[in-house]
C-alpha cells in the first residue's frame, strides 16, 4: 500500500522532531562535546544516515529551528498583504522569534551556545545566510520601483537586512527583549526611510489605489 503524501511528510517531521529533542537532552545531560553523532542517532533508535538525512552536522542539532526562521524572515516579505509596508512585517517576525527563544528553560541552551567555538561559528555562518536569503527577498520585491541591479538598492536591502538580523541577537541577550526588539526596530525604520526604497514602495501602493479608483469611474 502507497504512503499518502500527508502521512510520509508528518512522519518525517516526527522523525526530525524526535532527533533534535534527543540530542538536546544528550548534550544537557553530559554537555555537547561529550556526546558523539552515532551515540545521538542510536538514542533516538535511527540510523546515523537516516539522522543526516534531517541534520548536515552536529551543530545543526542545537539549531533546528534554523530553516523555519530563515522561511518564515523570507515569508514576512513575500507573503505580506500587497499594500503592507516592509519593516512592521519584519518586526513582528523578530518579535516572535525572539520570544521563542528566550522562553522559559531557553538559558541553558544559549549557554551551550556561547561555551562552544564551533557552535558559535555554526550560529555566526546562519545568521549570515538568513541576511543573504532576507536581503535578496527585500531586493527582489515587485512592490520596489527600482531594479535589484542598481547598487544603491542592493546595498540598502543588504544592510537592512543585516540591521534585522542583528535585532535578533540584542534583543535575546537584552534585559527587556520585547522592549529591545522595538528600539531596534525605530532605527531599522529610520534607515528604511533613509534609504529612498519605503517611500518607492508607497508610491508603488499609492499608483496601485489610483489606478483601481480610475478603472471604476
Amino acid at each position: 500500500m502507497t504512503e499518502q503524501p500527508g502521512r510520509r511528510e508528518r512522519k518525517k517531521a516526527a522523525t526530525r522532531q524526535k532527533i533534535a529533542d534527543t540530542a538536546l537532552r544528550l548534550f544537557a545531560e553530559r554537555g555537547y562535546d561529550a556526546v558523539g553523532i552515532r551515540e545521538v542517532a542510536a538514542e533516538a533508535d535511527v540510523a546515523v544516515t537516516t539522522l543526516f538525512a534531517h541534520f548536515s552536522s552536529k551543530e545543526a542539532l542545537v539549531f533546528e529551528q534554523d530553516e523555519d526562521f530563515e522561511q518564515r524572515l523570507v515569508k514576512a516579505v513575500t507573503d505580506r498583504e500587497p499594500d503592507a509596508p516592509l519593516i512592521p512585517a519584519l518586526r513582528h517576525e523578530i518579535h516572535a522569534m525572539v520570544r521563542h527563544c528566550t522562553a522559559d528553560g531557553a538559558a541553558p541552551l544559549w549557554q551551550m551556545i556561547e561555551e562552544s567555538p564551533a557552535l558559535k561559528q555554526y550560529e555566526d555562518a546562519m545568521r549570515l545566510r538568513h541576511a543573504r536569503s532576507l536581503a535578496t527577498a527585500i531586493a527582489a520585491d515587485r512592490r520596489l520601483l527600482q531594479s535589484t541591479q542598481n547598487t544603491q538598492t542592493t546595498t540598502a536591502c543588504q544592510a537592512i537586512a543585516r540591521f534585522v538580523i542583528d535585532a535578533f541577537s540584542v534583543a535575546r541577550e537584552a534585559d527587556d527583549p520585547e522592549a529591545a526588539v522595538d528600539e531596534v526596530f525605530r532605527m531599522i525604520e529610520a534607515a528604511w526611510e533613509t534609504s529612498g526604497l519605503a517611500y518607492r514602495v508607497t508610491d508603488r501602493a499609492d499608483a496601485a489605489v489610483e489606478a483601481r479608483a480610475a478603472v471604476a469611474l
